[in-house]
């Protein structure tokens, strides 16, 4: 089994970026220019690999190599983004690595891609990148490639050696339970359980009792032989059930206008364990947006853009206005799964005068923004 923070420690000491390894500080899939750049290097990693697995490492910084990670990203939906614009699209997962020194709420996000053997394109056009569009890395360069192109193995020795030496180890297993519970979560209700007396899945959050039903919140959960983030949410409540072959949990969300909140639905994860030390993830969306009037939602959505602009120009807000932008993440994504398309950009564009503004109010705009963009990808 690969511990991946080992992983990720051996390729960012591999020199730096090659043929078969890339980092970047941050990747902006939810932007066309971030989501044309990704799937660009994803094209020319499978193509430089065809028989062994390649990687983006992102949350590091380009100069130094100083890890300063991301936030959590738990998109299990990334696979249907490459299928949908690449041919022979390549098997592609992306995992968030715990490490010690990082805040919490942050990791480093870990892409692995691996080559079906035929060559990758674009299959459309996006941003400035031509549908047919083939690329390489050239050293640590993804370049386009009309002629010559044949795919060759060069890296399987490299790659293979570096994921030799990130394999797991008992001590490296029992320390990091320990850790978990012990230090990172001592303020938590926190367990573990152990599978096929191979894997060992810890979690922690604040837990509570609703008709005999257990809820957790500001939850973490990870699988420790890889040192993976399975799961985190500050806001969130979840239920996690579990049996000796299986993982799952049911994630809610809490959604409505002024005092009249509901929690939704979301999403299920169930993690399938199996006796020859492999595991399977399958998430399915559940969620069913509640729906309102739209003559309410009009006078909300038209509130949360005044909001913003009193924000832009500095001018002081109410008490009433205080109260409506801690509400404005989660009414301006009603708006948008209520057929208000605009609603997007105004989130987007709250970024970074929330972030100034008020760091809780922007940590609900990150999390309705996650909700989002599970929605639209399904």
């Amino acid at each position: 089994m690969i511990n991946k923070r080992l992983l990720v420690k051996n390729l960012l000491a591999h020199n730096d970026e090659n043929s078969f390894y890339d980092k970047k500080r941050f990747i902006a899939i939810g932007e066309k220019e971030g989501k044309a750049k990704f799937l660009k290097h994803v094209c020319a990693l499978a193509n430089s690999n065809p028989k062994n697995n390649s990687f983006i490492v992102i949350g590091v910084e380009d100069e130094d190599n100083r890890i300063v990670g991301v936030d959590f990203f738990d998109d299990s939906k990334i696979q249907n983004l490459v299928n949908a614009y690449l041919d022979n699209p390549p098997i592609i997962s992306y995992e968030n690595i715990p490490f010690p020194h990082l805040p919490e709420g942050k990791v480093v996000g870990l892409v692995t891609i691996k080559s079906n053997g035929k060559v990758c394109a674009l299959r459309k056009n996006i941003w400035k990148y031509y549908g047919g569009a083939v690329f390489f890395r050239e050293g640590s360069i993804s370049l386009p490639k009309a002629f010559d192109i044949e795919l060759k193995d060069i890296n399987s020795k490299a790659v293979a050696t570096i994921e030799q030496h990130a394999r797991n180890n008992i001590e490296l297993t029992l320390d990091a339970v320990m850790n978990f519970i012990n230090n990172r979560h001592a303020d938590l209700t926190s367990n573990y359980k152990v599978f096929k007396e191979q894997f060992v899945v810890c979690w922690a959050g604040n837990k509570k009792k609703v008709n005999n039903k257990t809820y957790y919140s500001r939850v973490d959960i990870e699988l420790i032989n890889e040192q993976v983030k399975l799961f985190y949410s500050a806001l969130d409540e979840i239920t996690i059930t579990y049996d000796e072959h299986s993982f799952s949990t049911l994630e809610y969300v809490q959604l409505g206008l002024g005092s009249q909140q509901n929690y939704f639905p979301l999403e299920q994860m169930i993690i399938t364990f199996s006796d020859n030390g492999k595991y399977t993830i399958n998430s399915e969306l559940l969620f069913e947006p509640p729906q309102y009037d739209k003559k309410t939602l009009h006078h909300v959505f038209n509130t949360n853009n005044s909001l913003l602009q009193k924000l832009e120009k500095g001018i002081s807000l109410t008490k009433a206005d205080q109260t409506d932008l801690t509400h404005l993440p989660a009414t301006y994504l009603i708006c948008y799964l209520n057929g208000f398309e605009e609603a997007k950009e105004q989130m987007e564009h709250a970024r970074p005068l929330l972030k100034a503004a008020n760091e809780r109010i922007y940590g609900s705009l990150k999390e309705s923004l996650r909700i989002l963009r599970k929605v639209r990808y399904n």
